[in-house]
């Protein structure tokens, strides 16, 4: 039996203070009818206090992941963090979370593919196992996004929250785990969904701090239309190289980018609404923690052999879905 990775313990993490659709309405020019008609979202949380970073919060999920599993921190081969909000440039939010946690000397690294990247990196992070490198993985997805949301504009801070959720893959030859995966991406889309300045080509500046260029900016209608396309594309590929149909998928586990997106792209998967993974009302988007804390939410109604297909999308643009049948 082929060895598969599969997933053996989750856990997540938000932050304690809970940003309301009422209190932004006194920030911006918006409303709560207005965001949650558009959006789906009620709540999203926010990491405050000075000097806190994405790696507070994926500290905390990974703490928890291990003591859940009975894991302990020298059992751990690898940690891999997907994040596009970094707490620095360097070092990695993966070495810092991994330091925190007592791993040791443990490999670790970050993965940028913003909203994809829990997909990208449990697609890599599974080929450890598969191959007989490691025996033991950390996926991490953690995002500050108030770190790079712009409280002036309406389009994009209503949208994003902060958050981290942590999946501990073990190998496995009864067929469970990520059986499939497959990930995509196409350069062209860095105009419609893209942060200007802070990396080589627009280091920092006065000028690029006072043109407010270190925050995330999109063009809605173009990341709408290519979300549901490219989503609802490779969730169907994937079905069909592994000769699925829907009625033989227990979960869809969309990113939670916006309700409107997930509800049509579960529609061209001829998924009923009964079987897709949503808590976007509580969290916003959380860019590469919303998968994780999917199935953190939704781990108690998960059974042993369901069959999940996880699907994203993000900024680049980059896109990818994984088959996995839940282990535990």
């Amino acid at each position: 039996m082929k060895i598969t990775a599969a997933i053996t313990g989750v856990h997540g993490y938000v932050p304690d203070y809970i940003l309301t659709n009422e209190e932004l309405s006194t920030m911006v020019d918006t409303s709560d009818e207005w965001i949650t008609s558009r959006t789906g979202i009620k709540e999203r949380h926010i990491l405050k206090g000075e000097g806190q970073g994405t790696s507070v919060m994926g500290i905390e999920a990974v703490k928890g992941l291990l003591a859940k599993t009975n894991t302990k921190p020298d059992e751990i081969d690898l940690l891999l963090c997907a994040t596009v909000t970094p707490d620095y440039v360097f070092p990695s939010t993966a070495n810092l979370i991994a330091t925190a946690c007592g791993l040791g000397h443990v490999p670790s690294f970050d993965l940028g593919a913003a909203c994809s990247g829990f997909v990208y990196a449990l697609t890599i992070g599974s080929q450890f196992i598969e191959t007989g490198k490691y025996r033991k993985v950390i996926v991490v997805g953690a995002d500050k996004m108030s770190s790079i949301v712009d409280y002036q504009d309406r389009t994009t801070c209503v949208l994003f929250g902060d958050g981290a959720g942590a999946v501990l893959l073990e190998p496995n030859a009864d067929g469970y785990g990520i059986v499939d995966s497959k990930v995509y991406s196409d350069g062209a889309g860095v105009q419609h969904l893209y942060q200007k300045a802070g990396g080589s080509k627009y280091p920092p500046t006065l000028e690029t701090v006072q043109n407010r260029e270190h925050f995330a900016r999109q063009e809605g209608q173009a990341v709408f239309k290519f979300a549901v396309v490219r989503m609802a594309e490779v969730a169907a590929e994937i079905m069909e190289r592994n000769q699925l149909t829907s009625e033989e998928i227990a979960w869809l586990v969309p990113h939670q980018a916006n309700k409107r997106i997930i509800d049509a792209t579960a529609q061209r998967m001829g998924i009923g609404p009964e079987k897709v993974m949503l808590n976007i009302h509580k969290y916003g988007n959380t860019t590469a923690a919303t998968i994780p804390l999917c199935l953190w939410d939704y781990e108690s109604q998960l059974k042993k052999g369901d069959n999940l297909v996880l699907a994203a999308f993000g900024g680049g643009f980059t896109w990818g879905a994984a088959l996995v049948k839940w282990a535990i």
